[in-house]
């Protein structure tokens, strides 16, 4: 959820900077090119002044600079303001023939910018709004101021600016708007990561604790974090579901150990007087021994049972176990059984060692005992089971494979089921709760186990335990 949640802020918070960002980028930019523009402004009116009475002259007279002491002025004025600053500047009469200029063979284009800002000049409009100049625009920047006498426009002052400063200007001032923003967004993601795990804290912790609660650690529980209080609301009822639960389930396995206790004992008296009515039978008679047998059968279930609610009840002792050496101890002691069964048991393990896993040794010892048991049951006679420690890079595994009649694919799917058999295996011998034994005891300390095919026959079993510690989560503080 967090790889999802993340992005999303993330996104969404670049989005808001950029939607400030881009206007504001445009709004600086416009400010300083409107400092360029007043700034020239101001020199266009200072140059129409002094032109104001140079434009009283007759325009088709020709007037020597030297004599006319006002107009040397403005020569000079232009000239000296075009050597200092680099900007052409002039004074234009209606027809566009030039009065004053420099450098003086400048004239005012037929078209372009510099033409309308002349043309709008001598409609009288005093401000010329030219168009925005960005950095990457190699262009002038024309302004035009009109000079007016007894109400006419008489004249036009132009000036025609490089770009290059003012480009500069607006590109420094993006540069550090750009720094500003990534600074922002530096910040924004740090927050959007603290918000998300903050938020998320309880969630990542109610997926663990539900996974530990379903692999059969009932005792977890989500601790006392921080987070959203509807979060924290959550947690205080997943905690008491949680214990609900423990306690039903508890319920369960007492009354099924307490039943499986108290009817072991009127069945083992009922046991033996069928065994005491046998003796007075007649030889021969077979009907006993019927009642007998079932009776055994009955008593074994009922042990399994007991077995069974001891097994999910029960904690795990976890601790650095040598797996390989525990899966030979169990091979060696079912081998003399086998060999009644005429099945043969071979054991092999990694010849470099490394085998050990976190696991309970008492529990792992007894559901590989249960694997092995029910391995030699269907296996046939002249056959042989094989007991093999494999390791993996996070687990090690033990996989007991035999060479029996093995299952279908809807029969994989309900093996280790309560008291589920094969309808081809009736007629073996058991309870058909050897294997959910198996898985109980396994599923305490964060094992597994798997079931799957052996080719060309047979089934095999993988028993599964974690090589590190698994984690375990605390209650909640009172």
């Amino acid at each position: 959820m967090r790889s999802r949640l993340l992005p999303l802020l993330i996104v969404l918070m670049a989005g808001v900077l950029l939607a400030l960002g881009f206007p504001l980028a445009a709004s600086q930019a416009a400010a300083q090119q409107q400092r360029v523009v007043v700034d020239r402004i101001d020199d266009t009116t200072r140059f129409a002044a002094l032109a104001q009475f140079v434009t009283a002259r007759d325009e088709n007279t020709v007037v020597d600079p030297e004599d006319d002491e006002r107009l040397h002025t403005l020569v000079t004025e232009l000239d000296r303001y075009e050597q200092l600053y680099g900007i052409r500047a002039g004074v234009f009469y209606r027809d566009r023939t030039s009065m004053a200029a420099a450098p003086h063979s400048w004239r005012v284009p037929s078209s372009g910018e510099l033409y309308d800002a002349y043309d709008s000049a001598l409609l009288g409009r005093r401000v010329h709004n030219p168009e925005q100049v960005w950095p990457w625009q190699h262009r002038m920047l024309a302004i035009a101021s009109p000079i007016v006498r007894d109400g006419d426009v008489v004249a036009v002052v132009v000036t025609d600016s490089p770009t290059g400063a003012l480009r500069s200007r607006i590109l420094h001032g993006w540069l550090l708007l750009a720094a500003g923003e990534l600074a922002a967004m530096a910040i924004a993601v740090l927050l959007a990561v603290r918000l998300t795990a903050w938020v998320l804290l309880p969630v990542a912790t109610l997926d663990r604790v539900t996974h530990d609660i379903a692999t059969g650690r009932m005792k977890s529980r989500v601790g006392a974090s921080g987070g959203p209080p509807e979060l924290r609301r959550l947690v205080r009822s997943f905690n008491e579901m949680a214990d609900n639960v423990e306690a039903v389930l508890e319920q369960q396995r007492a009354f099924v150990a307490d039943a499986s206790h108290q009817l072991r004992n009127p069945l083992s008296a009922l046991l033996l007087r069928i065994e005491l009515l046998g003796l007075e039978l007649p030889d021969g008679h077979t009907e006993a021994e019927s009642v007998k047998e079932e009776g055994h059968r009955l008593a074994q279930v009922l042990d399994d049972l007991l077995g069974l609610a001891v097994a999910e009840s029960s904690g795990s002792h976890l601790g650095v176990t040598d797996i390989a050496e525990l899966a030979r101890t169990r091979a060696d002691a079912w081998r003399p059984s086998g060999d009644r069964e005429g099945v043969a048991v071979h054991f092999s393990a990694p010849a470099h060692g490394g085998a050990t896993a976190w696991a309970d040794a008492i529990a792992l010892s007894s559901a590989l005992d249960a694997v092995i048991d029910n391995a030699i049951k269907f296996t046939p006679e002249g056959s042989a089971v094989t007991v093999r420690v494999a390791v993996d890079s996070d687990q090690v595994a033990i996989e007991v494979a035999d060479s029996g009649p093995g299952l279908n694919d809807d029969e994989l799917d309900r093996i280790g089921d309560r008291f589920w058999r094969s309808a081809r295996h009736q007629n073996v011998h058991g309870s058909g709760l050897g294997l959910s034994i198996a898985r109980a005891l396994l599923s305490q300390g964060g094992g597994s186990i798997s079931f799957g095919r052996r080719e060309p026959h047979g089934l095999e079993v993988r028993l599964a335990v974690p090589r590190t510690a698994p984690v375990t989560s605390a209650r909640p503080a009172d």
